[in-house]
C-alpha cells in the first residue's frame, strides 16, 4: 500500500513511524499539522505587506525604578511585610515563605513580593496571608485565592489572573525591588498609566 493510496482523514490516524519513509527514504506528502503550520505562516507574512522587509521588532520594555524595601536578615517565615512600589499608593507584601517559589530570591528562593489587590476587582487583600498554605487570600469581594510559590496563580475564585507579581534582585543583605510581573489592578498600565 502507498501513502497516495491512503484517504487523507485517515493520514493523521496512523503512527508516524507508518508513513514518514514510504518512498526511498523521502516523505510522500505533509500531514495536515504540518500543511496548517506552514500555510498559516505564510498567510500572516503574506497578510502583512512589507513586514519581511522591515526591521526587527523590539520588545516594549518598561524602566521600574529600582527601591530597597528591606532586608534578608529582617525577615521572619511566615511574617509579611508591607511597602509601596512602584507609586505610594500600590499595597504590596514582601514575605519569606519558607518554601522554594517562582522568581524567588535569597538562599532559599522562598522570599517573594506580590501586589495586594485582587486581579477580579481589586479587592484588598491585605492581612489575609496564610503562611500553612503560602496562599494569599480570599479576597472578601468573591473569595479568590492566590498560590504565592506559584507567580501568584489563581487556586480558586473569580479571578482569572495571576497576582501582580514584584519582581526582586538582591545585593548583600539587601531587597530590592526592580519591577512588576503583571498589570497592577485599576491601572491602564503599571508605569505612566492612568488609575481607572
Amino acid at each position: 500500500m502507498s501513502i497516495r493510496d491512503i484517504p487523507l482523514h485517515e493520514l493523521d490516524r496512523r503512527p508516524a513511524h507508518e508513513h514518514e519513509h514510504e518512498h526511498d527514504g523521502e516523505r510522500a506528502c505533509m500531514n495536515r499539522r504540518q500543511f496548517l503550520l506552514a500555510s498559516g505562516s505564510v498567510v500572516s507574512l503574506s497578510a502583512l505587506p512589507g513586514l519581511a522587509l522591515a526591521a526587527p521588532l523590539h520588545a516594549l520594555r518598561a524602566d521600574y525604578p529600582r527601591v530597597r524595601i528591606g532586608r534578608l536578615s529582617a525577615l521572619k517565615p511566615g511574617e509579611p511585610v508591607t511597602f509601596n512600589y512602584p507609586y505610594p499608593n500600590v499595597r504590596n507584601m514582601l514575605v519569606k515563605l519558607g518554601a522554594p517559589a517562582g522568581a524567588g530570591v535569597g538562599a532559599d528562593s522562598d522570599v517573594v513580593a506580590f501586589n495586594q489587590q485582587c486581579t477580579h476587582m481589586g479587592g484588598p487583600l491585605d492581612g489575609s496571608y496564610k503562611p500553612a498554605h503560602q496562599v494569599l487570600g480570599p479576597c472578601p469581594l468573591h473569595l479568590t485565592t492566590f498560590d504565592l510559590t506559584r507567580h501568584g496563580m489563581v487556586v480558586s475564585g473569580h479571578g482569572t489572573e495571576s497576582l501582580p507579581q514584584i519582581l526582586l534582585e538582591t545585593q548583600g543583605d539587601e531587597i530590592y525591588a526592580v519591577g512588576v510581573l503583571g498589570l497592577i489592578w485599576g491601572y491602564s498600565a503599571n508605569l505612566g498609566g492612568r488609575r481607572a
